[in-house]
């Protein structure tokens, strides 16, 4: 009987104690699951290298205009020799219109503020630029006049030989201003046929250097044929401004012709009725 009393006051106790002690264990439990404060921190991660610094590599284009000058025959060259006179023809004879061009204008301005404001044709004749157009028409006006009479040309009425003189005068000067853009017009037209005709005889020495070579990959064909068609392009490039160069000045011959014409036309009335 003691015994058995005391394990029945044991588990009495027991009963008591066990759950006092439930929430002790659960803190336990987290601060056991805690990260430890004074444990070393985690080491970074670690940083990939960079990789090695991509260059692009400039190759050397071994066919191109310096490679077709070396490696062409005479028929290459002969070619290439002539479209670089055609291309520098053009570009002399458009800055010489243009300055020519621009003269006339200047000239016309200037007989337009002082020719008409003299006494007489002699006096207006001296205010005119030494060989410009217009002085030119009034020496022809003014010589047609005075030498009328007591000549072969007396059979003539007068106004009929003042006015085939001014006339004749002003054709001139439009025959002076149409020079050179005949060339402008034949570079214009001929110079694409002409790179043609390299590009074809370029490609027809190319072909058959593969076919006596026996390799026909891209790199020998490519290469001989791209290069022959630099002639095609070399064409073009003469043909274009010659074409547009020849447009523009024919326009502005026309601005210029008005003024020679309204020009010769008042000069014409004055000698004729001896007013404008």
């Amino acid at each position: 009987m003691p015994l058995k009393r005391r394990l029945c006051a044991l588990l009495a106790a027991a009963a008591i104690v066990v759950p006092s002690l439930v929430p002790y264990q659960a803190a336990w439990a987290q601060v056991a699951s805690a990260p430890d404060a004074t444990a070393a921190p985690a080491a970074p991660a670690a940083v990939a290298p960079a990789g090695p610094t991509v260059t692009k590599e400039t190759i050397d284009n071994p066919y191109g205009l310096e490679a077709l000058w070396k490696q062409g025959d005479f028929v290459a060259r002969g070619t290439l020799i002539i479209m670089i006179i055609m291309s520098m023809g053009s570009w002399y004879i458009i800055f010489t219109k243009v300055f020519e061009q621009r003269k006339l204008l200047k000239s016309a301005k200037a007989a337009s503020a002082n020719f008409w404001t003299s006494g007489s044709v002699k006096k207006g004749l001296e205010t005119l630029d030494e060989g410009s157009a217009f002085r030119f028409i009034a020496e022809q006006g003014l010589q047609a006049d005075e030498h009328h009479e007591g000549s072969l040309v007396e059979q003539i009425d007068r106004h009929t030989w003042i006015t085939m003189s001014v006339t004749r005068a002003a054709d001139t000067i439009q025959s002076r201003l149409q020079d050179g853009l005949a060339f402008l017009a034949t570079v214009g037209s001929t110079a694409p046929f002409v790179g043609l005709f390299g590009t074809v005889w370029g490609i027809y020495h190319a072909l058959t250097a593969i076919g006596i070579a026996g390799q026909a990959s891209i790199d020998k064909v490519a290469g001989p044929v791209g290069e022959a068609l630099i002639m095609t392009a070399f064409g073009l490039a003469v043909a274009v401004p010659a074409v547009m160069g020849y447009n523009w000045l024919i326009r502005r011959n026309k601005l210029v012709l008005e003024r020679v014409r309204a020009f010769s036309g008042d000069l014409h009335n004055v000698l004729l009725a001896g007013k404008r």
